[in-house]
């Protein structure tokens, strides 16, 4: 043993080595709980309309959240930065929420996961055009693995190529344009920009849900109910996760929403996951991961 491993750690390092392995945790429950809500969700949609089932899961969320934004206030809900860019981002979200719960209601779980978990592709391709981000071969090689990843998941030359895969792609993307807004107002409180989406979704629920309304019974108001109570919970865990911990320690267990949607997939609907699809998320994965990990040097670098 080297003289160096016997030195003690000091109180400091102690504490962000304890800080850490709690954001990991909390990452991981944060990503089981979002697999949960999702298979919930998909459950809900085999008896209930999509504006139906978003507008009480967006009014139960809106319930969790209202003790914490009463904390900060009014004012940091309407005066916030870029305001276009805050509806266009508004606009974004409420697009994918309702393009993945369209998806899921024709597709396995872990197919539509399989798309979305693309969506840090698309930002990384998208960046160097719209934030001027210098994107090098290497992360431009991986961009590309990932977009064959997701083209061997859609398998365009067999059945599973349908209308359900193309909405998946297309709320994916919506997703990564989200996530790409997301970057451009860092100045915005997490509180706010997790409100203005739920208020987006819940104005498009109150328009759509009258049109295929459906009498809901006690049980399935509170299942419906807990699906706002189980998303806001795991944003919560995850925005937690982040404080504590590095992200370069947590942000990759966003990955294991994957396995929790095929176990999940598998226990609640009997869902067995595609070869292509496996194959394809592996790339997707592989290529997210490198982007991430990429970005990660490049900052310490102070070259992004």
């Amino acid at each position: 043993m080297s003289a160096s491993s016997s030195v003690p750690k000091t109180q400091s390092e102690t504490e962000t080595s304890s800080n850490t392995r709690l954001g990991v945790c909390l990452m991981l429950l944060g990503m089981m709980m979002f697999a949960l809500n999702d298979t919930l969700g998909k459950w809900m949609l085999a008896t209930y309309s999509v504006g139906q089932v978003m507008l009480i899961r967006s009014l139960a969320a809106l319930l969790v959240l209202m003790p914490f934004l009463m904390q900060s206030g009014a004012k940091t809900l309407v005066q916030v930065e870029k305001p276009r860019l805050q509806v266009l981002r508004v606009l974004f979200s409420t697009l994918e929420v309702f393009l993945f719960y369209i998806a899921v209601s024709y597709l396995p779980l872990a197919d539509v996961m399989t798309y979305w978990l693309a969506a840090p592709i698309y930002v990384a391709a998208i960046s160097p055009f719209l934030l001027g981000e210098t994107v090098g071969w290497r992360r431009w090689t991986a961009i590309f693995i990932g977009f064959v990843g997701v083209i061997i998941a859609l398998e365009p030359s067999s059945a599973s190529f349908s209308i359900p895969a193309l909405i998946s792609i297309i709320g994916s993307m919506a997703f990564g344009f989200m996530m790409l807004l997301g970057r451009m107002l860092r100045g915005t409180p997490d509180k706010t920009l997790v409100f203005w989406q739920i208020m987006g979704a819940g104005v498009v629920s109150l328009v759509l849900s009258p049109m295929d309304w459906k009498p809901v019974s006690l049980e399935n108001l509170l299942l419906l109910g807990l699906l706002g109570v189980v998303s806001m919970s795991a944003h919560m865990l995850i925005n937690r996760a982040l404080k504590l911990a590095d992200a370069s320690a947590v942000a990759p267990l966003q990955y294991t929403l994957l396995f929790w949607a095929v176990v999940f997939g598998w226990i609640a609907f009997g869902d067995v996951p595609r070869a292509s699809m496996l194959i394809g998320a592996v790339f997707i994965v592989a290529s997210g991961l490198f982007i991430f990990f990429r970005e990660q040097q490049l900052k310490r670098q102070g070259k992004l």
